[in-house]
């Protein structure tokens, strides 16, 4: 402690002009040194920034209000918006399409197709027409499916009307229409709801067509609707054993017994082995096998085989084949897919469980690895093994004639191409990334939609170290 502060003094403590005491002045100088020194202060007003203004703004907010004119171009631009939305969507009569829409059916017969559109929608489906003689024969017509009609028709490039039983003769300029003409918001009411088509399923349709995308019924509706090949659900790296490898299966198990004799058995809370006359355990590769990690994973499937089904069906089940718009595709032959996607609602149905996803993978088929990507000089520099554009070719010399052994092997096991360019190995984290099977599924949480993938792994095939 301060000895000043110990000892008694009689003299009054000193007090400046402004009534402070000197432990007040110095307390209140430090307090100074707490607050914050305000730099724009010392800016002059000339060099702070300001935010250029260029040209008069219309609707800039000012103090007072405001005035006549911003008011008056406001208005004329809010209106033109609404004159806008308001006006009615015109369509050249030479690229507009008809169709009647059959509601027992769930179909729309599409009278007079135009249009690039028909490319991809729509198959042909023989109906029975009776003729003028009352006869009864097959005709092959073109009908859409509830999507498609509904897509056409909200687009604007399909004129679609109801068929109906009234007797429309007496009434002018109807005499060849069978049914009074759908709007937009009739066809959503009568064709959403018919051959599985929910909303949802609609929307992912019609995002995935603005997109470019072809898009087709993964399960056909009728027997007449054209359905790309089956898949082929074997495994593409599925190695034939050698005629050795099938003997060595045969008599794995006796064959293990008598190897554990000499080698002793695996004890998994004492690893590491070590031997004092074998030079097997000695490297590092045999300490690091020896370690309680896993290399790779596994075969084994995680659920066991289901005897009976679920009471309740899975919502998710493949719903759409879609194409790619580059991948070509026939309406009336369609190749294999480019993806297979699940349509959901976000709002009633969680989250798939284990089994569901192990039910989608099993009806995938696999695909083959990423391919690496390709090394290329940065700059436009030529690559380091590149022959320039002047130099002579040489001539390699012949190579030496082949021994009577080398014949005979080259029987059984001819020799690669000398132009074969070597084999590019796969990136294994690309590789387990994109995995062996993919499931793409499509969310749908209140009109909005989203695309996730799930992929099956392929740790099995893939060693970590």
């Amino acid at each position: 402690m301060d000895d000043s502060l110990e000892q008694p003094d009689a003299k009054p403590p000193t007090v400046t002009s402004e009534g402070n005491a000197p432990e007040d002045v110095d307390q209140a100088s430090d307090d100074e040194g707490d607050v914050v020194l305000d730099w724009t202060k010392l800016v002059p007003s000339a060099a702070r920034p300001v935010i250029p203004r260029r040209g008069e703004k219309e609707f800039e907010p000012q103090p007072g209000g405001g005035s006549g004119l911003q008011l008056h171009v406001l208005d004329r631009s809010r209106n033109a918006m609404f004159e806008a939305l308001r006006a009615t969507r015109t369509i050249s009569s030479k690229a507009v399409s008809y169709a009647i829409w059959h509601p027992e059916i769930a179909r729309a017969h599409a009278t007079v197709a135009r249009g690039v559109l028909f490319t991809s929608i729509g198959h042909s489906v023989p109906r029975p027409v009776i003729t003028a003689d009352g006869a009864q024969k097959q005709h092959k017509r073109l009908e859409l499916l509830p999507e498609e009609a509904l897509y056409l028709t909200e687009r604007g490039s399909l004129f679609c009307w109801k068929a109906t039983t009234l007797d429309l003769s007496g009434v002018d300029d109807l005499e060849g229409v069978l049914g009074p003409p759908m709007s937009v918001q009739q066809a959503f009411s009568e064709m959403i709801g018919t051959e599985d088509l929910t909303l949802e399923r609609y929307q992912v349709y019609a995002y995935l067509k603005r997109l470019g995308y072809v898009v087709t019924r993964a399960a056909a509706p009728n027997s007449l609707y054209p359905m790309p090949p089956p898949f082929d659900l074997s495994p593409l790296n599925q190695k034939t054993l050698s005629i050795f490898g099938r003997i060595c299966s045969v008599f794995s198990s006796w064959i293990s017994r008598v190897l554990r004799i000499f080698t002793g058995g695996f004890d998994w809370w004492r690893p590491f082995q070590h031997s004092r006359w074998f030079l097997r355990d000695k490297n590092y590769g045999a300490v690091f096998r020896a370690l309680r990690f896993i290399p790779t994973g596994h075969g084994v499937p995680l659920l066991p085989i289901k005897a009976e089904p679920p009471v309740k069906p899975s919502p998710y089940h493949i719903f759409y084949n879609v194409y790619k718009p580059v991948t070509p595709f026939r309406k009336s032959e369609p190749c294999l897919p480019d993806y297979q996607i699940v349509v959901i609602n976000a709002r009633t149905t969680p989250m798939p469980s284990l089994r569901e996803l192990t039910d989608l993978f099993d009806i995938s088929p696999e695909m083959p690895p990423p391919l690496p990507r390709q090394r290329r000089p940065l700059n436009g520099a030529a690559p380091p093994n590149a022959r320039p554009a002047n130099a002579t070719p040489v001539q390699s010399p012949p190579p030496p004639p082949l021994s009577l052994p080398r014949r005979i092997l080259h029987w059984f096991r001819p020799p690669p191409p000398e132009n074969t360019p070597p084999a590019r190995r796969p990136h294994p984290f690309m590789a387990i990334k994109a995995g062996k099977k993919t499931v793409i599924v499509a969310v749908v949480d209140a009109g909005s939609t989203g695309f996730f993938r799930f992929g099956q792994g392929a740790f099995e095939e893939w060693a970590i170290f």
